[in-house]
């Protein structure tokens, strides 16, 4: 008998310790033994053994309590830590883990300069950050004010037809559908088109609230200073406000209806 002491088990061990206890009993045989435990019949012996002349604990994992193989040298984070906290701080570890190597030749592992930045309280995982609150935008009072607009590319007429895009404008205010325009694709001819359309048929909106496409905004912003389109130039000598989101949430209502 063994004496009694306090065991840790988790749940894939206890169950083991069920096959084998059952199988010391004599009230299940070695072949099916084995079997549940997705082992052979020789190597169901060993942990047999083990349970005979230690009880429960001999099924224990002999690596539990020990420190792992691959654990941070103690002196080797003394020293890379002061650093991360006094030059990189501010740093994600994935960049963190590039200067280290760059400026200070240590080259260590991305996860472990992650998990020394996170125990140092110096990076908070995504998982524990708190959720971001976005404040809804407020609907426009009146139709016509603001128009949403965007493109979505699809093949609208399945194999009838070669696949087009399909430019909307949705009214902020009432989430009506105002024009629908068919195009070869989404270009900067295609919504003067439309947007002629839609002013023939509706009259000048307020303003129109796009994406962050070309054709709303320039990408050479950062060398020319002005991020003004020629769809932009147009609509203010038109008289017409335009206004790029910084989400696809924030334009829900035309993104919705593409």
């Amino acid at each position: 008998m063994h004496p009694a002491t306090l065991v840790t088990l988790n749940m894939r061990e206890l169950d083991r310790l069920k096959v084998i206890r059952s199988m010391v009993d004599m009230r299940l045989k070695p072949g099916r033994a084995a079997e549940r435990l997705g082992l052979t019949v020789r190597q169901v012996q060993r942990p047999m053994i083990r349970y005979r002349e230690s009880g429960a604990s001999g099924l224990g994992s002999r690596k539990r309590g020990r420190a792992g193989n691959r654990r941070l040298d103690e002196s080797l984070a003394q020293r890379v830590l002061p650093i991360i906290r006094e030059r990189y701080g501010d740093f994600g570890p994935t960049l963190a883990c590039e200067k280290l190597y760059e400026c200070h030749g240590i080259w260590l592992a991305r996860e472990t300069v992650r998990s020394l930045m996170t125990d140092a309280g110096l990076w908070v995982p995504r998982r524990q950050r708190p959720p971001k609150i976005y404040q809804p935008r407020a609907r426009r009072a009146c139709q016509g004010e603001l128009i949403q607009i965007d493109g979505s590319d699809h093949r609208w007429f399945e194999e009838r037809a070669p696949a087009c895009t399909l430019l909307v404008y949705v009214d902020d205010a009432t989430s009506r559908l105002m024009h629908l325009h068919f195009t070869t694709s989404e270009s900067t001819f295609s919504y003067f088109e439309a947007t002629r359309a839609y002013i023939e048929c509706h009259g000048k909106p307020g303003a129109f609230y796009s994406d962050k496409a070309s054709v709303f905004r320039s990408g050479k912003a950062h060398e020319t200073g002005s991020s003004e389109t020629h769809f932009g130039r147009a609509m203010y000598e038109l008289n017409i406000d335009t206004f790029c989101t910084n989400s696809s949430s924030a334009k829900g209502r035309v993104e919705r209806a593409t």
